[in-house]
């Protein structure tokens, strides 16, 4: 080029007289485009040796490089490139010259420019080895440069033009990145039209400097531009805006991934919340529609329930629960399920109808109390419930009498946890039977469960697959908190039916009762009759102690000594230095280490069945 000479010493004195002479000849892109320039970020170079530059005095070993680079914008909007490197005092082994492939454009895009055709040759025109690869957004190419004083490197770039308002703008890196300091780098650009306006920036990554000189020429129908001293991490980066038809092209965008990026709130992902909250906003309309019905039937029918448990026959009470409701099955209807509580009140309902009797073992002082079970034949003529049948079993298998202790021994008792989820389930069962349930509440929620956090595990890969390759992983998020929503709302999916909600009304109308001064109304003579079968309700209610002491107060006054047997009652009996007066602490510790035993072989079964898991 005219205003370049061969030698560093001319490289000041030309630079200087450009700047001047280019002033009047070259208008400045347009504001816009020279902002969006000034943003333009340059990664850390991936050129070999680059970091390690010497800036410094130059020593006179180091060779003295230039490079010549001419573009050429056809009207496709490629760009034809052809670089001439030139090395004065001896060339390196290898020089690397790095091509920009990609570049930050806004804060959600890079640009990307498709660089090929990369051919590398000496100065007799032979295909030089060269070593091309992509490494960190570059086309970084090695060519060996040993014994040469010159090179020449060609390629094309594709996506270096855009449309804007004045016209077509053309935008390239022309230097990314080079291995060695070059004192000089001269860039002419040429296109079907003359250019109209250029901007070039240039220096180390994110400077805002303007580079050495740039101008149109002395006829303004190319654009020139100058850098010299180009340090190995220093970039040019040049943009050139042509008359409207002087190519074709747009740029080519990518989406850069980031997490606000790909969360990011558009209508879209918004109308799908806005179907997700009307949903979820129906379903708990239902829900509470469903629920409701217990609530209103408590309002009309509670009362019917709030009156003595009481038939005469014969010319003497007898109890009679509201629509015949056992203490297992008035825990599972109140809460949808079988509670470790529901199975003790069974136990003690059992123990006060004559199926059990409960003898209290002699212990002396600070050992642990323990109690055992006799089963006897209940009254002639009445029958049981199949779940009853099965708890019978569960604590007796073959055996006319067991210890409390034994049942919590895995010895004695091996198969006692799977026995008592028999009874658990005859129990759901009991439930879908009486018709107070349409399915059984277990099994309703376990469903939901299960179709919940299948919900919620699809919503997490669905999340995870749009997060990186859409911006609408909101959407997948929307599916994660319906899922967990349906997850956690499970427990409350099981549904009375109107029976259902009936009988449960009356249940809570005797529980009132019961809790109130009027149940201790009883007529004497009967008080212990009564009072013994109001107390596996009691165990249901959490209302043990009291009734225990009321219990035993009334068999202080009704009954004889003859029918204290052994200071107890017929189907409680202590040691020796037992009294009936010991009753409440007795039938609490009793109700209290029943819970405890059946909850811990519920544990050591579980984790038995994990053991087992994880030999296989």
């Amino acid at each position: 080029m005219w205003w370049v000479g061969s030698w560093r010493q001319a490289v000041a004195a030309a630079a200087a007289l450009f700047v001047f002479s280019s002033l009047p000849a070259a208008p400045a892109a347009g504001a816009v485009d020279a902002a969006r320039a000034a943003t333009v970020a340059t990664p850390a170079t991936t050129v070999p040796a680059a970091g390690a530059s010497v800036t410094g005095p130059r020593s006179a070993d180091d060779p003295l490089i230039t490079n010549t680079v001419e573009l050429e914008l056809d009207a496709l909007g490629v760009l034809h490139a052809e670089e001439t490197i030139a090395f004065e005092s001896g060339a390196p082994d290898v020089f690397v010259r790095g091509l920009t492939e990609t570049m930050l454009y806004d804060t959600e895009h890079d640009r990307r420019f498709e660089v090929n055709g990369v051919k590398v040759a000496g100065p007799d025109g032979r295909a030089l080895d060269a070593v091309v690869e992509h490494r960190d957004g570059a086309l970084v190419v090695e060519i060996p440069t040993r014994g040469l004083d010159e090179v020449v490197l060609t390629y094309r770039v594709g996506g270096t033009v855009s449309r804007v308002s004045q016209g077509v703008q053309m935008e390239w890196r022309a230097i990314g990145a080079y291995s060695h300091t070059v004192d000089a780098t001269d860039v002419t650009v040429t296109a079907p039209l003359p250019p109209e306006a250029l901007s070039c920036l240039a220096g180390e990554p994110r400077s805002a400097m303007y580079c050495t000189a740039s101008d149109m020429g002395p006829e303004s129908a190319v654009a020139h531009f100058l850098q010299a001293d180009m340090e190995p991490a220093d970039r040019l980066d040049i943009v050139v805006n042509y008359p409207p038809g002087t190519a074709e092209g747009e740029p080519i965008l990518t989406r850069r991934w980031s997490l606000a990026s790909a969360f990011k709130v558009t209508p879209a992902t918004a109308s799908v919340f806005g179907v997700l909250l009307v949903v979820l906003v129906g379903g708990l309309a239902v829900l509470v529609r469903v629920r409701g019905r217990d609530e209103r039937a408590l309002r009309r029918e509670a009362a019917a329930g709030d009156h003595a448990p009481l038939t005469e026959e014969d010319g003497r009470v007898r109890f009679a629960p509201p629509d015949d409701v056992h203490p297992g099955q008035i825990g599972t209807l109140i809460d949808e399920r079988v509670d470790i509580a529901d199975l003790t009140a069974t136990v003690l309902d059992l123990a006060v109808r004559g199926y059990i009797r409960l003898e209290e073992q002699p212990h002396e002082h600070f050992t642990s109390v323990d109690w055992r079970l006799v089963r006897l034949d209940g009254p002639p003529g009445e029958t049981l419930l199949a779940s009853e049948w099965l708890l019978l079993d569960a604590l007796f298998g073959d055996r006319p009498t067991v210890k409390l202790s034994q049942l919590g021994s895995p010895r004695a008792s091996a198969d006692f946890p799977a026995r008592i989820d028999r009874v658990r389930e005859e129990l759901y069962r009991d439930m879908v039977r009486l018709k107070w349930f349409v399915r059984s509440p277990s099994r309703v929620r376990t469903l939901w469960s299960t179709a919940g956090m299948a919900v919620t595990a699809i919503g997490v890969v669905l999340t995870v697959v749009l997060a990186v390759f859409t911006t609408a992983a909101f959407t997948g998020l929307a599916v994660v908190i319906a899922g967990a929503a349906i997850t956690a709302g499970a427990q409350y999916m099981p549904a009375k039916t109107r029976l259902g909600s009936s009988v449960y009304a009356h249940t809570m109308g005797f529980r009132r009762y019961l809790l109130s001064p009027r149940a201790q109304t009883a007529p004497p003579g009967q008080r212990v009759e009564l009072y013994s079968r109001y107390l596996p309700y009691a165990v249901i209610f959490d209302d043990v102690d009291r009734w225990s002491h009321i219990l035993a107060e009334a068999a202080l006054s009704d009954l004889t000594p003859e029918e204290l047997t052994g200071d107890g009652l017929a189907w409680y009996t202590g040691p020796r230095e037992w009294r009936i007066e010991d009753f409440s602490d007795s039938i609490s510790a009793f109700v209290v280490s029943l819970t405890g035993i059946i909850t811990n072989t519920r544990r050591m079964r579980v984790l038995n069945q994990l053991q087992r898991s994880e030999r296989r």
